[in-house]
């Protein structure tokens, strides 16, 4: 089912069907993975794992170790010489503030102003039912982009890490030995809290992309806003707001990496970004119920 077929299915007058919505998710995931945009994003996140990587390799070719911190996020690149698949937790910690996120405000930024400023925002909505679906189904497919913007890092960062160093059992952050095997289930589970963490970022770009016509000013804004909160995490004055930014905990996911896990920081993260979504998910449908679509 084309968006043609789609936005002629509820001129026709037919009720929206469950199979309707399937077939408009079905069809915001096509068109959202075809874009060239979409693909260059992608194409760069990939690229992050490869430069650090082939960077770690050079430094390291003489002998010496790589430079790094001690203990967190990433302070993982100092244990990639060792072990190849660290080189996805440096690259998921190297990636996730700023990186992914402003992938993921691009695509959420776009979401409903792209499709004003094209003009088929109007026959997608005609039918008023339609409304909280194509709502819903915008940030279905922005939380699919958030997953497999995180799997792409992952996966180019494990094949660059098994091609260029060794790999086996690991030593995790509290100094205990685990298998390569429950090293790459450690690995998935990051990956998957990392894409969890950016669904704060996606809803406040649904709501933002609810407030214009203009994607490249949705878009502009989404990213801005990123960068203003990092920003703001960093001030020591404000340290009494920090909990309550939705980047403040992103790094967290370096405690799935201790013997036993540490859990406190990772739940903290997990429901901050869970309130970010019901938050500025119900402004963006409130915003998008009433928005004029004529205009």
């Amino acid at each position: 089912m084309s968006r043609a077929e789609v936005a002629d299915g509820v001129r026709g007058g037919r009720t929206p069907s469950p199979l309707w919505t399937l077939g408009l998710l079905r069809s915001e995931l096509t068109t959202t993975f075809r874009r060239w945009r979409t693909l260059a994003l992608l194409g760069v996140l990939a690229a992050v794992p490869v430069l650090v990587g082939i960077a770690v390799k050079i430094e390291t070719s003489d002998g010496s170790s790589v430079h790094g911190g001690g203990g967190e996020g990433p302070a993982f690149i100092t244990q990639i010489t060792n072990n190849g698949l660290f080189l996805v937790f440096t690259a998921l910690a190297a990636t996730l503030p700023f990186f992914l996120p402003m992938a993921v405000g691009v695509v959420a930024g776009d979401a409903v102003a792209g499709e004003a400023n094209a003009g088929t925002l109007r026959y997608l909505l005609v039918a008023p039912a339609g409304r909280t679906r194509l709502l819903l189904t915008k940030y279905a497919t922005t939380m699919a982009f958030c997953l497999a913007a995180t799997l792409v890092v992952a996966v180019s960062a494990l094949a660059v890490g098994a091609l260029l160093f060794p790999v086996g059992d690991l030593t995790t952050i509290s100094g205990t030995r685990i298998g390569f095997a429950e090293g790459l289930g450690r690995a998935l589970l990051i990956a998957l809290v990392v894409a969890a963490s950016l669904i704060g970022v996606a809803a406040l770009g649904l709501f933002v992309s609810t407030l214009t016509n203009s994607g490249i000013a949705a878009m502009a804004t989404t990213v801005g806003l990123l960068i203003t909160v990092q920003i703001l995490d960093q001030i020591p004055q404000l340290d009494a707001l920090h909990p309550y930014f939705f980047s403040h905990y992103w790094l967290s996911f370096a405690d799935l990496m201790r013997e036993p896990v540490y859990w406190d920081e990772v739940t903290k993260n997990l429901g901050l970004q869970a309130l970010y979504a019901v938050v500025f998910g119900s402004a963006a449908w409130a915003r998008f119920t009433t928005k004029d679509i004529t205009a």
